[in-house]
């Protein structure tokens, strides 16, 4: 399981996948299925995430099943960028097709 933000044209977002990386064709494909071409990707500690979302973590992440391998988390892009620092995000991924 890998939990990140995905910085879009739109604004940030908190994604939780199954895919082993944010550079997976199909994780990326995924997003392009919902308009998302052009992002830059970056994982987030998964204990962070737990502790910040609590019971609406476990809400979404009871939701995920092996055919359903992306979900959204937060969409609130203000939340999402103001809930974690830099020091916590992982190396950025960087997606331009």
């Amino acid at each position: 399981m890998k939990v990140g933000i995905i910085f879009t044209g739109t604004g940030p977002i908190l994604i939780l996948t199954t895919y082993e990386s944010f550079e997976d064709p199909k994780f990326v494909e995924k997003l392009d299925v919902k308009g998302i071409k052009k992002f830059i990707a970056s994982e987030l500690p998964l204990e962070k995430v737990k502790a910040k979302y609590g019971n609406h973590y476990s809400v979404v992440m009871g939701d995920l099943s092996q055919t359903d391998d992306l979900r959204v988390l937060d969409y609130n892009g203000y939340n999402v960028f103001y809930n974690f620092s830099f020091s916590e995000m992982g190396k950025p991924i960087y997606h331009e097709p």
